[in-house]
């Protein structure tokens, strides 16, 4: 992206990563993996971790190989041609709007458990953070990286306290009580999994900022290899300390809080769940809005999007997406939909853009990269076969996005060769 500038460094970088990925459920996602497989979860959060290192790196290493606003989109056009790339950028384009409505409806949660409103004003307060969104990107992402480097912060600490707590308080230092199954079930394990994937859709939305480093080659890996390590055990701690602690009703990580560091979990682990769940939602926001930006330029959508502003931000891109996620947060609250489905929608098609990424890595880096690609391409084929029919959303978005391409890329060699 040449026209916008580069701006963060490593640290500022991680800070994105992780707030990125720990966002709307790293108070969420235990206790629901928990609830799913039991003690197990343990072990699904291990594999997933497992897997999503390599995963991590490999988008890590396109990025500096290869770094462009288009992030996947970007790779698969230079692996697979033109149309192939399209098509990854537009659905996730497409994607996008409502996998990012479905984290600021999770991040309500918090807000729900700190104030009571009507259901009309709930839906006031769900926009009104699309309006602070608005505000955080429209000056660039180098403020924003600043601020969620600190919300980092302020969450592993949080979670160090209790971690601490825990092993301190005296019925734990009597007994350490930890509430294991008897047997593991494979399929609740892979269940678990799926759901948890969820915490770590974001590790792509980096790539559509590499041009945001001051140095991508240097920086970009450490930064996203940083952030994801730092969340994975932020992740099997809480679910550690969830299962010494069995809760089994609200928001589990408040109450755990208020066992173990008095009864303050509403307002702390509350404010640091709608920062975290805003900061997820933030950088996928300044993502979708950048590759919209760079798909006017290319000629793929209207001259209207390429406009930047005094800040060299795509201002009417940016408002444009979150105007469409404005309408997705009406059509749910409207229609009552259900945000799982919504949720395992989003799934689905990050599925799509992982496992193309993937493939694009086996023509675009050195051959000692494959056998990370292969194991982020089994992992890949594993979260498909575990979302099952709801992978049909990604594959209805593939066969009618795909072909609208040919078509346009047809039209316009024909016009090009008339006017040669």
């Amino acid at each position: 992206m040449s026209h916008l500038k580069s701006k963060i460094g490593r640290w500022q970088g991680a800070g994105l990563m992780a707030t990125t990925l720990l966002g709307t459920s790293v108070f969420i996602l235990p206790q629901i993996t928990l609830n799913m497989a039991g003690s197990g979860a343990l072990l699904a959060w291990v594999i997933l971790i497992l897997a999503i290192v390599p995963v991590t790196l490999i988008f890590g290493r396109l990025s500096s190989a290869y770094p462009h606003v288009g992030g996947p989109a970007f790779f698969v056009e230079q692996a697979f041609g033109r149309i192939a790339g399209r098509t990854i950028g537009i659905i996730f384009l497409l994607v996008v709007p409502l996998g990012a409505t479905a984290g600021i409806l999770m991040t309500y949660q918090f807000v729900d458990a700190m104030i009571e409103m009507s259901s009309m004003a709930q839906l006031v307060s769900q926009l009104s953070m699309l309006l602070l969104l608005y505000i955080m990107n429209f000056r660039g992402i180098k403020t924003s990286a600043k601020l969620q480097l600190g919300l980092t912060l302020m969450i592993v600490a949080v979670i160090s306290l209790l971690f601490g707590a825990n092993y301190l308080s005296p019925q734990h230092l009597a007994a350490i009580n930890i509430h294991y199954d008897n047997t593991l079930n494979f399929e609740t394990i892979i269940g678990a999994i799926g759901i948890a994937f969820w915490s770590f859709l974001g590790v792509e939305a980096m790539t559509h900022l590499a041009d945001d480093f001051r140095d991508p080659k240097k920086d970009l890996i450490p930064a996203m290899m940083i952030g994801t390590l730092i969340v994975g055990c932020i992740y099997l701690i809480c679910t550690w300390l969830l299962l010494q602690n069995p809760i089994h009703s609200g928001l589990s990580m408040i109450t755990l809080f208020n066992l173990l560091l008095g009864d303050y979990g509403t307002p702390v682990i509350g404010l640091l769940g709608i920062a975290g769940g805003l900061a997820t939602v933030n950088v996928y926001t300044a993502s979708v809005a950048r590759l919209l930006w760079n798909f006017s330029e290319q000629g793929i959508f209207p001259r209207y999007f390429s406009k930047l502003n005094q800040h060299n931000i795509p201002s009417r891109s940016l408002s444009t997406v979150l105007t469409i996620m404005a309408m997705v947060l009406v059509i749910r609250w409207q229609f009552n939909l259900n945000i799982e489905v919504l949720i395992a929608w989003t799934n689905g098609v990050f599925v799509v853009i992982y496992f193309a990424s993937m493939m694009a890595a086996f023509k675009l880096l050195p051959s000692k990269n494959r056998p990370l690609i292969m194991v982020g391409c089994l992992f890949c084929v594993m979260l498909a076969w575990g979302l099952g029919i709801n992978m049909l959303y990604a594959i209805l978005l593939l066969a009618t996005v795909t072909p609208l391409l040919y078509w346009q890329l047809k039209g316009q060699s024909v016009l090009s060769t008339h006017h040669s």
